[in-house]
């Protein structure tokens, strides 16, 4: 009986001591935060729009385990508080809504950016001479002066498509072209003719200076003047030149005399290549006259159509190319018969050789 009344009065003392333990941990403040554990706590219900918080410290506060992903603080008034001392890099804001927060007066004047990490934003304003115009970056061209593109550099070329000896007529035939100017808009000289190699000796050339420019992607245009030493005569040129399908090259041009003739001459060439070298090129030519000259031999409408085959080998990267060929030249319509009266031959053919080339 004894041994039960010592074991109850320690039991009484043990839970009065217990006791006592607990009512000093409530009334110590520091103890009480440390023991209030809000992370299980649901704030979304929680409406704070009347709080005042301008007298909270948080500045001791450990936010980085604070969940507040489903908290609304739209109604909050950020402007009376304090975040200079809050640690917020370890926080999660993918989840926070701030899009009805006034940021207007929030104070963030004791904030430290200078551990902010902003390399990857994009900003500012370039130097003056990051970009010019011509493309210098501000850097001199040096002695060498300004670049110019290619484009824009004018270039020259001559051309040689005919200088060919006839046997059977005695004669030289030519054709010699020459140009100057831009992609977009050249100034060209041309001559054709030929030269008698026997009797007077007489030279028939057509030559004109004319404004060369594309029309279209295979398709040129000219207009200039001209001058005809058959009837010695100055003449106006327009005409147009380029490539019809199959890669024939073709040329039409019109000459307007100071007596109101027109001449019409039309051309058209093919080059067949056998192979890397050896090329067989045809051509043929029409020549047509707008009204009769008995003094020069014409009469109206088409007065002659011109042949010619050529066999050329070419060398030094097809810049130079002899050739040998036949030639066939007739008169046609009215023309057949006023050669007849003037004892003239109406057809003639010949063995051509010769050379082309250009540079």
């Amino acid at each position: 009986m004894k041994i039960h009344k010592v074991g109850l009065r320690f039991a009484g003392a043990s839970s009065l001591v217990l006791l006592a333990s607990s009512f000093a941990n409530a009334a110590d403040p520091s103890t009480a935060k440390k023991d209030m554990m809000m992370s299980g706590m649901d704030h979304s219900s929680m409406d704070m729009s009347g709080m005042d918080m301008s007298g909270m410290d948080m500045s001791d506060m450990d936010h980085s385990k604070m969940d507040m992903s489903g908290m609304d603080m739209s109604d909050m008034d950020h402007s009376k508080m304090d975040m200079s001392g809050m640690d917020m890099s370890d926080m999660d804001h993918s989840k926070m809504d701030m899009s009805g927060m006034d940021h207007s007066g929030m104070d963030m004047s004791g904030m430290d950016h200078g551990s902010m990490d902003m390399s990857g934003m994009q900003g500012g304003k370039a130097p003056a001479d990051a970009r010019s115009s011509d493309y210098s970056n501000g850097v001199p061209y040096g002695q060498y002066g300004k670049p110019m593109m290619m484009g824009d550099m004018p270039l020259w070329g001559v051309s040689v498509d005919d200088l060919g000896y006839q046997f059977d007529d005695d004669q030289i035939n030519y054709e010699v072209g020459a140009w100057y100017g831009l992609d977009e808009r050249r100034l060209s000289l041309r001559s054709e003719g030929s030269i008698q190699t026997e009797g007077d000796k007489e030279i028939d050339s057509l030559t004109s200076l004319s404004y060369w420019k594309p029309l279209s992607i295979f398709w040129n245009g000219e207009a200039g003047v001209a001058y005809d030493t058959e009837n010695d005569k100055p003449a106006i040129m327009a005409g147009i030149v380029g490539t019809m399908p199959y890669f024939i090259e073709t040329d039409a041009r019109a000459y307007l005399y100071s007596d109101g003739q027109v001449r019409l001459d039309l051309g058209a060439e093919y080059e067949w290549r056998l192979s890397q070298h050896w090329v067989v090129i045809p051509e043929v030519g029409l020549t047509a006259f707008s009204k009769k000259d008995s003094d020069n031999h014409i009469t109206k409408g088409f007065n002659e159509m011109d042949a010619e085959v050529r066999l050329t080998y070419e060398t030094f990267s097809r810049q130079l190319a002899p050739y040998v060929g036949v030639s066939y030249e007739t008169a046609l319509g009215s023309a057949r018969d006023q050669r007849r009266q003037h004892n003239e031959s109406v057809d003639s053919s010949s063995l051509t050789a010769g050379v082309k080339f250009w540079f």
